[in-house]
């Protein structure tokens, strides 16, 4: 089955938009195994982009209320991530959700990256620009070439930055997958768009 994990250099970054264009590009479905924060889960924010009676929406394997690191969101409900969890079995390629960064721990023993590497999947890294990006990009895919994660390529979020994106992918030596443009509202019309856009590019 073929699996592709949706990491990002950090919270916010637009893991979920990403997500959800991945989704459409490959006709796949998704699945985001730790959600924190459930007052608009980003599970339903995949629905609302993508047609769900096309693309089935895996309910994640933990839904914890506070919007903070698992690891703690877990200990205020007295629940233990299972640092053996497995993905849900999809007939189409399943696009992974990561809850904020790679390093995120999942408890005081298990790191959200060691959880991941473990379901034999192809990764996409979002990058957003800001300043400290570049660091925080290139740290971000040295440590996943040092755990031998095999990585797709790059997609950049914010205004194209030339000087920044070409630095990251000449030292990285990893493909530009496509942009996400600033946007007032993101649609599903926009979703598809971008899509297609990425296929050709």
């Amino acid at each position: 089955m073929d699996r592709i994990v949706v990491a990002g250099i950090g919270t916010n970054v637009g893991k979920t938009v990403v997500s959800a264009i991945l989704v459409h590009q490959f006709q796949g479905n998704y699945w985001k195994p730790i959600q924190t924060g459930i007052e608009y889960p980003d599970a339903q924010e995949v629905a609302r982009l993508v047609d769900p009676e096309k693309h089935h929406i895996f309910p994640s394997a933990y839904s914890l209320r506070e919007p903070v690191s698992p690891h703690h969101a877990a200990r205020l409900e007295d629940v233990e991530i299972d640092p053996m969890l497995s993905p849900p079995q999809s007939d189409r390629p399943l696009v992974i959700e990561m809850v904020g960064g790679i390093y995120v721990p999942l408890s005081n023993k298990t790191l959200s990256l060691e959880l991941f590497r473990s379901w034999d999947a192809r990764w996409v890294v979002v990058s957003r620009h800001y300043i400290g990006s570049i660091n925080h990009t290139l740290l971000t895919l040295e440590t996943l070439k040092a755990w031998n994660v095999p990585v797709m390529g790059i997609v950049f979020n914010g205004v194209s930055n030339p000087d920044t994106e070409n630095v990251i992918l000449s030292f990285s030596k990893l493909p530009l997958l496509g942009h996400l443009l600033p946007e007032k509202e993101i649609s599903p019309k926009q979703i598809k768009r971008y899509a297609e856009l990425w296929k050709r590019s």
